[in-house]
């Protein structure tokens, strides 16, 4: 709950430090007094952004704290989230420089403003006649039927499955793009991979063929150019072998006289060793230089396919051609698995959206259970506040589809008088009743919430008497569990306050000041007898005042 607010430097405050009570308490004071301010204040500290530059004193900054006793309320696991330190009494503190810069702290730490508004959304509910527009929203007739039928933890389970389930239906939509472009590809590269495969490519082949393809178109000059020097080798008359063997004998002969014959003969012996050598090799030369035209064509056919496969893919090697067809066979591959992944996705989201047709069952179950409670409470207690011919009605209907928060479409249907059909409440409830019907619902969400505390600004528009009476009687109850406060002008409210506040604005040194002060017993009566007959009561007035706040 909120212990204490302290405000400086902000509009026509200079300097506020109030405390408050657990249970309810009520602000009072003249239009344009300043109530409003309060709670401008008090909505910067749980996030909202600064809408302007209103200083009280423009050459200051503007300080705005909220001490909250939190101990009660199961926050640490927030603070753990945010990296901040856990106190039992937390302060949050938002600074405002001129220049219009703000900061915010939760403990001294600095915070962004999402943080900040994150976590005043778990301490305060700030009910306003604008906020009365809530109830006309599908949206918040459904969380008041979630809170009442306590499906916090159903939603989150079941939020969780469908956003897994949205997270796998748009994997599957890309995924289904993915597989239409591939198809489409398809046929194309099945039909590069298959030319390929079928060019049977050798690594290095192209070289190899070159080669060829050169002895094949010059093998006339090449067995001429052999032919003759086979000839003059050994084949021809005087060929240098015969003429080497003449020399070996005379070396031989002359090595028995002479010694170093032998050392020349040795080495004649070796060149001739190696001219027989080459002549053999020539001769396999000869051997092989095939002029067969059917070798040519094969060649030269062979050389053309490489080289249309080369300039095709644009590279200029088998080597390189081999790579690609690797690449593309991979490209067929991976589509067969984009196919395969695609069989697990589709899987798994039928399982999932199984999962949230099965959650969201149990949601709509939990909350047409609670229906018949959520309606006589709502009528009861309306009852109470004047409204005893009011018919609340609750309208759940499944829609076809999912949605993220289940399947049901949930109406409030109203009619203020017997006899009269129930209509949405939007069309047909006045202010007056819609300040009524929220009270009665806060009330209602607030046995099953864990907010600490709620406020009220003007929950009274509309009420008088009887009336007014009752309504503050319900404010009252409601401030046996959870910490309220009032901002109101009707006596019959203000009376039930645990601590009644009045907020008063007076000149000082020719500057408008707004200031708040905490009304003791006698203090209290006479401000009530003042909202009842005005400035300087009666001995009536005062006693009704007394008579209200000892009720």
């Amino acid at each position: 709950m909120l212990n204490r607010l302290l405000i400086r430097n902000y509009a026509l405050i200079d300097t506020l430090d109030v405390r408050l009570d657990q249970h309810l308490n009520i602000i009072t004071g003249e239009t344009g007094a300043g109530k409003s301010i309060v709670l401008g204040a008090l909505g910067l500290i749980l996030g909202n952004r600064v809408e302007n530059r209103y200083f009280y004193d423009e050459s200051k900054k503007c300080v705005i704290e909220g001490h909250f006793q939190i101990n009660s309320y199961g926050l640490q696991p927030f603070f753990s989230d945010k990296d901040l330190d856990y106190e039992k009494e937390t302060i949050i503190r938002r600074e405002i420089v001129p220049e219009g810069r703000s900061r915010a702290f939760i403990n001294d730490t600095p915070v962004t403003l999402a943080v900040l508004k994150e976590l005043g959304a778990k301490l305060i509910d700030i009910h306003s006649q604008h906020a009365t527009l809530q109830l006309k929203q599908e949206s918040f007739q459904r969380q008041v039927i979630d809170s009442v039928a306590e499906n916090m933890p159903l939603l989150r389970r079941f939020g969780t499955a469908y956003k897994e389930r949205d997270r796998l239906r748009k994997q599957i939509e890309q995924l289904q793009k993915q597989i239409a472009t591939a198809k489409a590809e398809q046929d194309y590269y099945q039909f590069l991979f298959e030319e390929l495969e079928q060019a049977q490519l050798i690594k290095g082949e192209d070289k190899e063929l070159e080669e060829e393809q050169q002895m094949l178109e010059n093998a006339g000059l090449i067995m001429q150019n052999i032919g003759q020097a086979l000839n003059i080798l050994e084949e021809g008359e005087g060929n240098i072998l015969q003429s080497l063997r003449e020399v070996i004998f005379c070396l031989k002969t002359l090595s028995e006289y002479i010694p170093t014959a032998r050392g020349l003969l040795e080495r004649i012996n070796s060149v001739e060793i190696e001219l027989k050598d080459i002549s053999f090799e020539m001769s396999g030369i000869q051997q092989n230089t095939d002029l067969d035209e059917n070798r040519v064509e094969y060649v030269n056919e062979r050389i053309n396919t490489l080289y249309h496969l080369f300039k095709k893919h644009q590279v200029n090697s088998s080597e390189s051609l081999i790579g690609i067809r690797a690449d593309i066979e991979e490209k067929l591959q991976r589509n067969d698995d984009l196919e395969l992944k695609l069989a697990e996705l589709q899987s798994e989201n039928k399982a999932k959206t199984e999962e949230c047709e099965r959650l969201g069952e149990e949601l709509t179950k939990s909350r047409k259970k609670v229906l018949p409670n959520v309606k006589r409470y709502v009528e009861d207690n309306l009852a109470k506040l004047g409204m005893s011919s009011v018919q609340f009605e609750i309208q759940l209907e499944e829609t076809a589809e999912l949605n993220r928060y289940g399947r049901d479409d949930i109406t409030f249907l109203f009619a203020a008088n017997k006899g009269q059909s129930p209509l949405p409440i939007e069309n047909v409830a006045s202010g007056g009743e819609l300040s009524r019907v929220m009270l009665v619902i806060k009330s209602m969400v607030a046995q099953s919430s864990a907010l600490p505390t709620i406020v009220f600004d003007e929950i009274d528009n509309g009420v008088s008497g009887e009336v007014a009476l009752s309504v503050g009687q319900q404010l009252e109850k409601l401030s046996e569990n959870m910490q309220v406060l009032v901002i109101s002008h009707l006596p019959q409210i203000a009376a039930r306050g645990k601590t009644h506040f009045k907020v008063f604005k007076e000149n000082q040194v020719g500057k408008a000041v707004t200031s708040i002060v905490q009304l003791q017993k006698e203090e209290r009566v006479q401000e009530i007898a003042e909202m009842l007959s005005g400035f300087d009561p009666g001995k009536a007035a005062l006693q009704n005042a007394t008579e209200l706040i000892g009720k």
